[in-house]
């Protein structure tokens, strides 16, 4: 058994982690209108992240949070 710590959770040792998806309604190969763009950008901000923190998730690293950010075309 793992005690539910971040590190656990991250390396799916913790049975009970999981991981939430953000799904936005966007046409692959095109640009993401300013505001959606923006809300990404926030998402994926340190503020965005200190958000997920304080509703009981784990953030994510910078890393993943820049590959994702360029997966839309959005400088991190």
């Amino acid at each position: 058994a793992y005690p539910a710590t971040s590190e656990h959770a991250y390396s799916g040792d913790y049975p009970l982690a999981r991981y939430l998806y953000l799904a936005i309604n966007h046409k692959p190969g095109t640009k993401l209108d300013p505001v959606r763009r923006e809300f990404m950008k926030f998402i994926f901000s340190k503020e965005g992240q200190e958000l997920v923190v304080k509703e009981g998730s784990f953030p994510v690293d910078a890393a993943t949070a820049a590959k994702a950010l360029q997966a839309l075309g959005i400088d991190p």
